[in-house]
């Protein structure tokens, strides 16, 4: 056997359904892309149903020989997961991939809507709440459901997505806006920070819970996508970032399907860092 061909078929996900949360997000469709691309069959799941139906029809098209799936499901509800599971179940027999992508993620660049409230000092607990409850309770309680199934199979893979800010803390410069009081100065909200820390908490203990069950759980934290942010934005995230720009929407595609494919049969508990070099900084 030609022994580039057997490398290549390493990334071949033919026969494999993935589950992707956040599915109908900026990432969550690039996740879908690479895995439908590579032979997977996916399920989308998010609470817009709107965005996600008018994402799995684009993907359909793109891809018509993989089964397309949109479910609307509140990953903050375990028996909306469940019902999820079974509906995976009854239509594929088995989930194979889980990529934990779905977030609540404000989007700083253009945060006057946010203001003073995003500061630690006023952060409402309800907020704080509400956005552990989908980026880290969720993937918890996925992990949860789909996870403990492939551990009685005996195979499987999870991703959970983080950020170069489970790394690093967020440089509050970027987002500083010129005439405003330092207290009234809108902030990337704590939330963010905590739960992609959390994400690789969570990875590593069920990278070894799991381990001897075939069941392998990794994180990959990307930098920041560029998606026509404010030109000042952009220019002072770039200065960060050695590599001098930002990643282009499609530019973690390769990297998401080696963590879920058998390309990455002997890794298990880590983190992969993908940011331009900006955490070398």
């Amino acid at each position: 056997m030609d022994s580039q061909s057997h490398v290549i078929k390493k990334f071949n996900l033919s026969g494999k359904t993935a589950v992707i949360t956040g599915g109908a997000g900026l990432l969550g469709r690039q996740h879908a892309e690479a895995l439908a691309g590579a032979g997977a069959n996916c399920i989308l799941v998010d609470v817009d149903n709107d965005l996600l139906d008018k994402t799995v029809q684009t993907l359909q098209l793109a891809y018509p020989s993989k089964i397309i799936i949109g479910k609307k499901t509140d990953i903050t509800s375990l028996d909306e997961i469940q019902a999820l599971y079974d509906y995976a179940i009854n239509k594929f027999g088995k989930v194979d991939i889980l990529i934990n992508n779905a977030a609540v993620n404000p989007k700083m660049s253009s945060a006057d809507d946010l203001k003073e409230s995003s500061r630690f000092e006023n952060f409402m607990l309800k907020q704080w709440e509400i956005e552990l409850a989908v980026g880290l309770t969720g993937a918890f309680l996925c992990c949860q459901v789909f996870g403990s199934q492939m551990a009685l199979n005996g195979s499987g893979v999870i991703l959970n997505i983080a950020s170069d800010l489970a790394l690093i803390a967020p440089d509050q410069r970027l987002y500083r806006q010129e005439g405003r009081a330092d207290d009234q100065q809108p902030v990337k909200p704590v939330t963010y920070s905590v739960i992609k820390h959390g994400l690789l908490g969570l990875t590593k203990y069920l990278a070894t819970y799991w381990a001897d069950k075939n069941v392998r759980i990794n994180s990959l934290c990307p930098g920041g996508v560029y998606n026509n942010q404010p030109e000042t934005f952009v220019q002072k995230l770039t200065s960060l970032i050695p590599m001098g720009r930002m990643a282009d929407q499609d530019e973690y595609q390769a990297t998401v399907l080696f963590l879920v494919s058998d390309a990455s049969s002997y890794m298990t508990g880590a983190n992969l860092v993908v940011d331009g070099g900006r955490t070398c900084w």
